[in-house]
């Protein structure tokens, strides 16, 4: 019987591993971290991108988010523009700079991918790993299941 206690440590704890080992690359190279370049690859990915819609595919809080893109902001990679559609919230979209940034720093992250993840499987098990982990993101995404709560809570809302 398999042990699921093991298997969720055995994936957390090489989750975690593979984030720093990828993080230290990007910012060794690009001056760049992962959290970072994970932003700029969703703005890049997402037209009309809000820090909601950001927050959301982070699976992070609001607040965070939104510290984060100030940092992308402040570091001159993304740029805020007011949404046509809401004036309460705004457009996100990357800078020359930022686009550069995110060009030259992608082949160091896929090459990381490459001898981190692809290389010690097979190309079947690497196939394998790829859908089962589709199905149980999907799974989580559906029920939905943990998703950080905003700090202030749904009282502060009411």
């Amino acid at each position: 019987m398999t042990d699921l206690t093991q298997v969720f440590m055995d994936l957390v704890r090489y989750e975690t591993r593979l984030y720093n080992a990828l993080g230290e690359r990007l910012r060794a190279e690009h001056g760049l971290t992962m959290g970072q370049f994970e932003f700029l690859r969703i703005i890049d990915g997402r037209d009309g991108c809000r820090v909601n819609d950001l927050a959301e595919e982070a699976a992070i809080t609001v607040g965070a988010t939104s510290k984060g893109v100030d940092r992308l902001e402040a570091a001159g990679w993304v740029v805020r523009r007011p949404n046509p559609d809401n004036r309460r919230s705004s457009l996100l979209e990357l800078t020359p700079e930022g686009a550069g940034l995110l060009v030259t720093a992608t082949p160091t992250f896929e090459d990381g991918l490459r001898s981190l993840l692809a290389e010690p499987l097979t190309a079947g098990s690497l196939e394998q790993l790829a859908s089962t982990l589709a199905l149980l993101r999907r799974t989580m995404e559906g029920a939905p299941a943990g998703m950080p709560a905003e700090a202030a809570g749904p009282a502060a809302t009411a």
